[in-house]
């Protein structure tokens, strides 16, 4: 069962302080340019902490990295011998995270957990405790709403944060977050029930606060429905550039390909990057032939997946809603825009 408890902002750097000291600290930060991006904590004392603003990137790259060593290999006149590579990450707390981007390692988790546990992504995830911001004023691209992700989460985070002002409270729903609570308890006091009310008034602020209303259940069922019309996609792959910036920084796009990247004559590195189905070479096959289309039919099943595929396996899509396509794409092809015309028709 959770509990609720009050962090006033004055015991917040504090407090980071103290868990800096027991976790590897990741927070959104702004850097040198002004953007805000998740990052490694070097000093709380010096961090630009920045709780304002949308990360441009999500926690992907820390869980899931965009390249990563997985084996080395070696041969010789007597073969070919493969060496897995693990390092076991060091604890890590996550703070600030938005439910969006909970939502995300939630997919995450079910996608690297299925059939094969995979090691690497796992390994991290096991050694990760998760401290989560409600949104009190969503983002102007956001619409987790839409994809019942938010704005105020109630899964995945150990300890879930609300500003009210100038105190947060403080609700630990899992072992760890609990951990946190009775390790350093001079930060915290009990929640009086007027400042839980006043958390429930913010949830219901925020759910008026969206700009943008996507009806992703609209474009769900006439996917599911074969209601798409296929001017549509012809529409869309005219306008689609294959930067693939779009799976790059959508927190859920998971595909990868592996490449082995000699280091010598006989000994090399075998590597998983990241991958993404609108690049031409996704479905290319060894001897250059390529079964599918790869403008139109390389972005529709982007969104198939997305809104289709997944729904049909996981029962949810695997948009979350963090509006952070919206904010990349420059020819106009985000989920927003597809959500757009499927529903006009």
């Amino acid at each position: 069962m959770s509990s609720s408890h009050i962090l006033k902002k004055d015991h917040l750097i504090p407090l980071l302080r103290k868990l800096g000291k027991a976790y590897r600290l990741v927070a959104p930060m702004q850097n040198r340019h002004g953007d805000t991006l998740f990052a490694e904590v070097a000093s709380v004392e010096t961090m630009a902490l920045d709780l304002d603003h949308q990360p441009q990137e999500s926690l992907k790259p820390f869980l899931f990295p965009q390249q990563e060593v997985i084996a080395a290999y070696e041969a010789d006149q007597a073969g070919y011998a493969l060496h897995p590579r693990y390092a076991a990450p060091p604890p890590t707390l996550y703070f600030g995270v938005r439910s969006c981007d909970l939502a995300a390692i939630l997919y995450m988790d079910v996608i690297f957990s299925q059939r094969t546990r995979e090691p690497h992504y796992l390994g991290r995830r096991h050694n990760t405790v998760l401290v989560g911001l409600n949104c009190n004023a969503p983002f102007p691209n956001c619409f987790c709403d839409a994809t019942k992700n938010g704005p105020f989460s109630e899964l995945g985070a150990d300890l879930q944060l609300t500003d009210l002002g100038d105190r947060f409270l403080v609700t630990a729903g899992r072992a760890q977050g609990e951990t946190i609570v009775s390790r350093w308890p001079q930060f915290f006091s009990a929640a009086e029930e007027a400042e839980i009310k006043k958390q429930y008034q913010l949830y219901l602020e925020a759910r008026g606060g969206f700009q943008r209303q996507v009806h992703v259940d609209l474009a769900i069922r006439r996917l599911a429905e074969g209601m798409v019309d296929e001017a549509v996609w012809q529409q869309l792959s005219l306008r689609c550039q294959d930067c693939a910036g779009c799976a790059y920084v959508c927190p859920t796009c998971t595909c990868f390909t592996i490449v082995d990247q000699p280091r010598s004559a006989t000994s090399g590195e075998r590597l998983r990057c990241w991958d993404a189905c609108t690049f031409a070479g996704f479905t290319r096959m060894a001897g250059g032939h390529n079964p599918v289309e790869p403008k139109k039919a390389a972005i529709k099943h982007r969104f198939l997946h997305k809104l289709k595929y997944d729904v049909e396996k996981h029962g949810r899509p695997s948009c979350v809603g963090c509006g952070r396509c919206l904010d990349i794409c420059f020819g106009g092809t985000d989920i927003a825009r597809f959500v757009e015309l499927a529903s006009e028709e």
